[in-house]
């Protein structure tokens, strides 16, 4: 059984095996609500949750917030600092400015002393406080954007959510970000995994239960002027999209693997090909595939293993 959904500006399906259908339609459709709320929850530039928080930030105030976000936050928070801020949700200040705070983004370069004065101020996860039911940041400059992060915690809630209907066995998929629980009868789940530049699979990789796929890519959200790309990952360490890589996919295995399988893929594809087995190592990723600028790949051994 399969269902679609347009959430988290993309395209969600939920792959169920093995089940009867009333119970199939009715975990699938539990799993696509779930994601619409936290969709309205975590929207960064429309009225939401956050969007109420970075309102309050940017006037210096204390904002109320819910148990389930100020968890998010700090997990959010745990992963930045693990990443050396490579993974960096506090840059959402950023983001908009160079237009993808959009469904469209604006395509044009913005003003370098505007880009200069954003990272100056250097909002960080660790300005953030979390208190007794209130947030507030010490650095007024911080505008949270959760889009690196958001979908991979969506996947957890998934497999939570299909677990507790009783389902064994499925896969869901959020733009490419997938979770696979149990199998597809007698075999893995197998995925495919995206070019940067051409139609079709650089690879398929077989799935097994509970891991996580996450990939980080300048292919899905960017613009060209004069013949230069830009995409929505921006290098928080110079307020520039990064440029070292095409795209990074990573498999992570075990607890909160598909929020980690998410974000983890960040910081690796901005620090770019120079560190990247040092990089990964550091932050316990033993599986990833890159497609550094020039077209390169670089595949850890343990990936390499695993791919077709």
């Amino acid at each position: 059984h399969q269902q679609q959904a347009y959430v988290f500006g993309t395209l969600v399906e939920v792959s169920i095996y093995g089940e009867p259908d009333t119970r199939a339609r009715e975990a699938a459709a539990a799993v696509l609500s779930r994601f619409d709320q936290l969709h309205r929850m975590l929207h960064a530039w429309q009225p939401s949750e956050l969007s109420r928080l970075n309102t309050a930030f940017a006037r210096g105030e204390r904002a109320p917030v819910g148990t389930e976000l100020a968890a998010m936050l700090r997990e959010a928070q745990t992963l930045a600092t693990e990443s050396g801020d490579l993974f960096n949700p506090a840059i959402g200040g950023l983001i908009a400015l160079w237009g993808f705070h959009a469904d469209i983004p604006q395509s044009q370069v913005p003003d370098a002393a505007a880009i200069r004065d954003w990272v100056s101020k250097q909002p960080r996860m660790r300005d953030l406080r979390i208190e007794n039911g209130a947030v507030w940041s010490d650095n007024p400059a911080v505008q949270l954007d959760l889009g690196g992060y958001a979908k991979g915690h969506a996947l957890d809630e998934a497999v939570a959510i299909l677990k507790s209907h009783g389902v064994a066995n499925a896969l869901i998929n959020i733009g490419g970000n997938v979770i696979a629980l149990g199998a597809h009868g007698d075999r893995p789940w197998r995925v495919g995994i995206q070019h940067p530049r051409e139609s079709g699979t650089l690879a398929t990789l077989d799935l097994l239960d509970g891991e996580a796929v996450g990939t980080s890519g300048d292919y899905q959200r960017y613009f060209e002027v004069d013949g230069r790309r830009y995409s929505h990952l921006i290098d928080p360490r110079t307020g520039w999209p990064a440029t070292g890589m095409q795209s990074v996919t990573v498999l992570v295995a075990g607890e909160r693997a598909g929020t980690r399988s998410d974000a983890l893929s960040k910081p690796l594809f901005v620090d770019g090909p120079a560190r990247l087995a040092e990089h990964a190592s550091r932050l316990g990723v033993t599986h990833y595939l890159a497609v550094d600028a020039a077209g390169q790949k670089h595949i850890s051994p343990a990936m390499t293993a695993r791919l077709r």
